[in-house]
């Protein structure tokens, strides 16, 4: 199956999860702005990364738009983030990314990624700087904003290639 991953990366952790993907499927990889340009005809799957801001997947826009010509592909999402993979409530956050028949069309996946503060653009540390001030101030912080606060303190990586074993199974499954 001739494979295309495209991704959008901010510092780096999705870029990164790509070149995994396509370094395991012998799938081609290639930033946003020059997958533009490629024909996608040439294609039989179509993966699409992109990170997480504010519970929202970073230029899937992009990506929604382009599902109509690919009926005959499969359609493969991940979304790379600051939360671990164990938090609840990631499913209803990738969700509210799509409606009811982009769902059903694709197959969608979560990458735990990290913080890197040094590669983060001005406006996403701001967020992010104002996102702990607010957590910090608050008086009845629960044990989730204690954690909240430990990890979004400073950069960390909890990326590891063993995320990307259910999208190459999905991938290498019919359907």
């Amino acid at each position: 199956m001739k494979t295309i991953v495209i991704y959008n990366s901010q510092t780096g952790f999705t870029k990164r999860y790509a070149e995994w993907i396509a370094e395991e499927s012998g799938a081609d990889c290639f930033e946003l702005g020059e997958a533009k340009k490629k024909n996608m005809n040439d294609y039989d799957a179509v993966i699409f990364g992109g990170w997480a801001c504010a519970g929202n997947i970073k230029m899937l826009s992009w990506f929604k738009r382009q599902m109509h010509k690919w009926n005959d592909k499969k359609l493969i999402v991940y979304c790379v983030g600051a939360s671990p993979l164990e938090n609840p409530d990631l499913e209803t956050t990738l969700r509210r990314n799509f409606n009811e028949e982009e769902w059903e069309k694709v197959h969608v996946f979560y990458c735990p990624g990290g913080l890197n503060y040094e590669k983060m653009s001005i406006p996403s540390k701001l967020m992010m700087k104002m996102l702990l001030k607010v957590l910090k101030a608050k008086k009845d912080k629960t044990k989730e904003d204690e954690a909240m606060i430990k990890m979004i303190s400073s950069s960390y990586d909890i990326s590891d290639k063993k995320y990307i074993a259910p999208i190459l199974e999905c991938l290498n499954n019919k359907g």
